[in-house]
C-alpha cells in the first residue's frame, strides 16, 4: 500500500510500504477514506524529527471503512463507517476509567515515561504507523473505533479523531460556560473549532488572535471579534478593552512550540532539531525549545484569576515561565493530550443529522490525493494559498 513517510527534516515522501494485519485480538484494519494534516504533524515535519525515523508513517487524523476485525472487536464489523481517534487506549484501565485516555495504563510508554501511545506520532509515543496511509491497523479497536452514519462527507465526522474533541476538551477546560468571555490565541484549524466550541457553550464574547488574514476573515464571518497581532501593538490592552478592563475569564492557547514571535527562539529550536540524532533527543528532553509567545500571550490575556487552558503541544523541558505573573493574577492553567474517547459520543450527538454547530463542513480548504502529501505539507507549513486545513484521499 501507500503511505505518507518521514525521511528527514522538511521532507516526506509517499512510499510502498506493507499492508497492515491484524496482530491481536483487539485490532481492526481500516480502509482510509480521508486523513488530515494537523498542525502537530507540522511539529515532526520539523522540530521533533529527531525522534522519528526514516520510513515511519504519519497521520493521526483518519476515517475509513473497517475491512477486518479481531476476535474481541464485537461493536464495530467489516463494512463499517468509522472514525479513528488518535490516542491508543484500552477503555477499561483506571486512567481510562477516569477518561484520562491520553495517559491510558495499557498502551502508556513507561520505558520514555510518557503518556498513552498514539498513532503516527513518534518513539517517545510508541512509533505506532499512522493514518496517512491508504490502509491502517487500529490497535485496541475494541474500544477506540467510533462508529459513524454511512452518509455524508467524510469532513463531517472525520475531525473526530483530533481536533474537535481537541478543541472541545480546551474550551472545557478553560472553564467556558454561559456568559463568559473567550480568547482564543491562533485561529488554526483547532483554534477555529475552539471559538465555535466557545460559542456552541454561550460564551457573551470570544475573541481570537491570529496573524494570517485567511483565518482571521473566516473566524470574523462566524461571528468572532478578531485581533490581528501584526497590526495590534498592545495584544494584552485590547483584549482588556473588549473585555470592561478584565481579560478574559478562559483563554486557549491552541498554537503550540511553533509560535511566531520569537525569532531568536526559532532558530535555537531549529538548530536543536538539526543535530545528530542522540545530541538532539537529549537537548529537546533537556532544554527550553519551545517558542512561547503564544503561551505568554495567553497568559497576560486572562483576567485575575481566570483559567488559561494549552491544547497547543509543547516540548520543552525548561522553558522560561512568567511565574511571578502568574503568581500574583491567580491564573488556574490546565493542560494537556486531548481525551479523545471522552468526548467523542458527545460532540458525535450533536453532528448526527447533519448538524454543524462548529462549522467542520467548510473547515478544510484543501482536499488533494495522497500522493500530493509533499507538496501538501509544505504548503500547510507555510500557510499558502490560503490554506488552513489539508484532507488527503488515499484514493487519489
Amino acid at each position: 500500500m501507500r503511505a505518507v513517510t518521514w525521511q528527514k527534516k522538511g521532507t516526506v515522501e509517499v512510499s510502498e510500504v506493507a499492508d497492515p494485519v491484524v496482530q491481536k485480538p483487539t485490532d481492526a484494519i481500516v480502509r482510509v477514506t480521508s486523513t488530515a494534516l494537523c498542525g502537530s504533524d507540522l511539529h515532526l515535519y520539523s522540530v521533533l524529527g529527531p525522534f522519528l525515523s526514516k520510513g515511519d508513517i504519519l497521520g493521526h487524523e483518519a476515517m475509513g471503512i473497517v475491512e477486518e476485525v479481531g476476535s474481541a472487536v464485537t461493536h464495530v464489523q467489516p463494512g463499517d463507517r468509522v472514525v479513528v481517534p488518535f490516542n491508543i487506549s484500552c477503555g477499561h484501565c483506571r486512567m481510562c476509567r477516569m477518561d484520562l485516555q491520553s495517559q491510558c495504563e495499557t498502551t502508556q510508554q513507561t520505558e520514555q515515561d510518557k503518556g498513552a501511545a498514539l498513532l503516527g506520532f513518534t518513539k517517545l509515543y510508541g512509533s505506532v504507523p499512522g493514518g496517512q496511509a491508504e490502509r491502517l491497523r487500529v490497535p485496541h479497536a475494541d474500544y477506540g473505533l467510533v462508529k459513524v452514519p454511512e452518509s455524508g462527507a467524510d469532513e463531517h465526522y472525520l475531525y473526530l479523531s483530533d481536533i474537535l474533541p481537541t478543541a472541545w476538551q480546551g474550551v472545557k477546560y478553560a472553564g467556558i460556560e454561559e456568559g463568559s468571555t473567550a480568547v482564543i490565541v491562533g485561529l488554526g484549524p483547532v483554534g477555529q473549532l475552539a471559538a465555535a466550541c466557545a460559542q456552541h457553550l454561550g460564551a457573551s464574547k470570544v475573541i481570537g488572535l491570529d496573524l494570517v488574514p485567511e483565518r482571521l476573515a473566516r473566524a470574523k464571518q462566524r461571528g468572532v471579534t478578531t485581533i490581528d497581532i501584526t497590526t495590534v501593538k498592545d495584544v494584552e490592552k485590547s483584549v482588556r478593552e473588549l473585555t470592561d478592563g478584565l481579560g478574559a475569564d478562559g483563554v486557549v492557547d491552541a498554537v503550540g512550540m511553533e509560535a511566531h514571535g520569537n525569532p531568536i527562539a526559532g532558530l535555537a529550536t531549529s538548530a536543536t532539531s538539526s543535530l545528530p540524532g542522540p545530541i538532539a533527543r537529549a537537548a529537546i528532553e533537556r532544554a527550553g525549545i519551545d517558542r512561547l509567545a503564544a503561551l505568554h500571550t495567553a497568559i497576560t490575556c486572562a483576567r485575575r484569576g481566570g483559567t488559561v487552558s494549552i491544547s497547543g503541544v509543547y516540548g520543552g523541558m525548561a522553558d522560561p515561565m512568567p511565574m511571578m505573573t502568574m503568581f500574583d493574577r491567580q491564573l488556574t492553567l490546565r493542560m494537556g493530550q486531548c481525551n479523545v474517547r471522552r468526548w467523542t459520543d458527545e460532540l458525535r450527538g450533536l453532528l448526527d443529522g447533519g448538524a454543524d454547530p462548529f462549522g467542520v463542513d467548510d473547515l478544510a480548504t484543501h482536499r488533494v490525493p495522497l500522493s500530493e502529501a509533499p507538496a501538501a505539507y509544505e504548503m500547510f507549513q507555510k500557510k499558502q494559498d490560503g490554506c488552513i486545513k489539508v484532507i488527503l484521499d488515499p484514493a487519489g
